[in-house]
């Protein structure tokens, strides 16, 4: 079964569903997912940072449950994320690269452009790794 195929059958969550987030590529090496400007603004027309951040989550968490395996359950224990530019229109983009994959914490970083490649955002999270529930 590939990554996409996986999510797929696992689900991306209600709340990725109604941001209108598409994930592009899904390996444990690299993850990729997009979300519309459009829809997930503050008042004045900039995305907003907590939008940024629930891609960023969906990415880094989606990421950590695939390299965990069927038989454990990753969850967050800590997300942080610095904000470089606006975006305003289009889509944006996230990159999920892991920083470490350990047996009990996995830690990845998402970067998230816009449509012109530029940097907006820049999200750091930390997954527990401990057994599925029965």
């Amino acid at each position: 079964m590939t990554g996409l195929e996986w999510v797929a059958q696992r689900g991306m969550g209600a709340l990725a569903e109604k941001m209108g987030i598409e994930f592009l590529e899904f390996t444990v090496e690299r993850s990729v997912a997009r979300m519309p400007v459009e829809g997930n603004t503050q008042p004045v027309g900039l995305l907003h940072g907590g939008a940024y951040v629930v891609l960023g989550e969906s990415l880094g968490s989606m990421s950590a449950n695939l390299a965990a395996g069927p038989t454990r359950l990753a969850v967050g224990l800590d997300i942080n994320a610095t904000h470089t530019r606006s975006a305003t229109s289009g889509f944006v983009t996230g990159v999920c690269t892991p920083i470490h994959l350990g047996r009990s914490v996995m830690v990845h970083e998402i970067v998230v452009s816009d449509s012109q490649d530029r940097r907006c955002s820049t999200i750091r999270i930390t997954n527990l790794v401990k057994d599925a529930p029965a």
